[in-house]
């Protein structure tokens, strides 16, 4: 979730473009000034600070050139700039990440622009942040590990549908569109129990909206696509009502079970105080869910395609693997926790997709209070960015950073706070062990029915904020003959 209210951020920049061209011809660009105890850096412009730069590196499918140009030039541990309207400090390398993870609503704690809560309002008037703490809470029941047991058949079984209804019989397809459907019905089955295809189609065309004002400029005017987007929010909301008043009423009958999916959690479980959430307070979490819960799978599954594509080498080990674990099932037996525990270099081809191509580029934090790290000042009130880039992408961690190579996750694997594609400390995002299993159910089911090319060999990345091919990943299918 994390990630889809972070990405809120990107094109909240472009809204200070109008105040550019004053900017450019008639203001000079501040330099490094500002405090000679702050990280060394420069804020750029004013009104837009750096965000241009920022945002276009991303464009152009670079997004690790802004951060690594300036670790070269002012600091390896932190510097100084301004995104997105606000003074930011960018804490670089394993121990900035460290440092900030561990001190959670200690010295720092989560930002998100005010815009969002126009998209994703609370019907308890309270925060984005005060109500991403309370899903924290809830969250941690839900993934416990008897019940992601219990997921992996149904992942199987919606993986196993969704081969057979969009990809069988398919020549070619483009493969990020066909994998944010895939994590989608997965979400809609898991989450609120609705996995009808037709269903799940209809119920995903208000979110596509919603995706699309989410990244756009936050200028509320009607026919804007921020206004779609606040639009799309509220019809999907009214829809989750529908459906949590029948759940409390199938509920009420028994037919339907206390523990089959989040809602039935969320209907049945109270606070701390002995309170139930009210029906839109729920429909608020499940819309944040639903949103936050396929959107960087679905990326990481587009690339792990993508990989495997240019890899042979690596393609023929997944192979051998998710063969051999095939071979052992018999006819129509899903797969089961077993199963994906032997899927260890398959994961490992994961996470260097995760390291290469993060969904997660980083995020914001806000300083509570004045503190020092490093030797630097950090004053209350700034803003404060982790970025992958900083560690993923760098020699001192993983030696010869641009090879594609999934042993570095072997044994021990990296250096602590060097691989950080979820986060950390109390903010790291508690669906990690989620994404594993749909990301290899997923694998497994791809595997065993194809090989692939790409029809657009050299396909431009853009992150926006996610990184994802520019076209979608279009590919050739070659169903196996065994």
């Amino acid at each position: 979730m994390e990630v889809s209210l972070v990405s809120m951020l990107s094109l909240a920049a472009i809204f200070f473009l109008s105040c550019l061209w004053f900017a450019l011809f008639f203001v000079k660009p501040k330099s490094s000034s500002g405090g000679s105890d702050l990280p060394p850096g420069k804020t750029g412009w004013p009104f837009v600070g750096e965000s241009i730069d920022f945002l276009s590196n991303g464009w152009r499918g670079e997004p690790e050139k802004f951060i690594q140009e300036r670790m070269a030039k002012f600091s390896p541990r932190a510097f100084k700039t301004s995104l997105f309207g606000a003074p930011t400090i960018v804490m670089c390398s394993a121990p900035g990440n460290k440092f900030l993870f561990s001190n959670e609503n200690k010295l720092v704690t989560a930002w998100w622009p005010a815009s969002i809560n126009k998209i994703f309002p609370s019907s308890t008037q309270t925060s984005s942040n005060e109500e991403m703490k309370k899903m924290r809470k809830l969250l941690p029941q839900f993934l416990r590990a008897e019940a992601l047991h219990r997921y992996i058949g149904i992942m199987d079984s919606i993986a196993q549908r969704h081969f057979e209804s969009d990809w069988e019989n398919q020549k070619e397809i483009v493969a990020f569109p066909l994998s944010k459907m895939y994590t989608f019905w997965l979400a809609c089955r898991l989450f609120i129990s609705v996995e009808d295809p037709e269903e799940v189609a209809t119920f995903s065309q208000p979110f596509e909206v919603l995706a699309t004002g989410i990244f756009s400029i936050p200028v509320d005017l009607p026919g804007t696509p921020f206004n779609k987007a606040i639009k799309a929010s509220n019809l999907i909301r009214k829809k989750l009502v529908e459906i949590i008043k029948q759940r409390k009423k199938d509920l009420a009958e028994n037919k339907a079970s206390p523990t089959q999916d989040i809602l039935s959690h969320m209907l049945l479980t109270p606070d701390e105080d002995g309170n139930f959430m009210h029906e839109m307070d729920i429909a608020d979490k499940i819309l944040g869910l639903l949103v936050g819960g396929h959107d960087t799978a679905s990326a990481t599954i587009t690339f792990i395609i993508k990989y495997l594509a240019e890899l042979p080498h690596v393609y023929d080990e997944v192979y051998k693997e998710q063969m051999e674990i095939a071979k052992s099932k018999a006819p129509g037996e899903l797969l089961n926790w077993e199963d994906l525990q032997k899927m260890r270099y398959s994961w490992n081809v994961a996470c260097e997709v995760l390291r290469l191509a993060p969904p997660l580029q980083g995020a914001f934090r806000e300083a509570i209070n004045d503190f020092m790290y490093a030797g630097f000042s950090i004053p209350k009130g700034w803003k404060l960015y982790w970025s992958a880039h900083s560690t993923h992408r760098n020699p001192e961690y993983f030696p010869n950073p641009e090879k594609f190579d999934p042993s570095r996750f072997e044994g021990s694997g990296p250096a602590p706070y060097s691989f950080v594609p979820f986060g950390g400390g109390p903010r790291m995002c508690p669906g990690k062990e989620y994404a594993r299993l749909e990301i290899l159910a997923f694998m497994h089911n791809l595997m065993k029915r194809f090989r692939w090319e790409k029809l657009l060999p050299d396909e431009k990345i853009v992150v926006n904020p996610m990184p994802i091919p520019e076209k979608g990943l279009p590919v050739r299918l070659y169903r196996h003959k065994n």
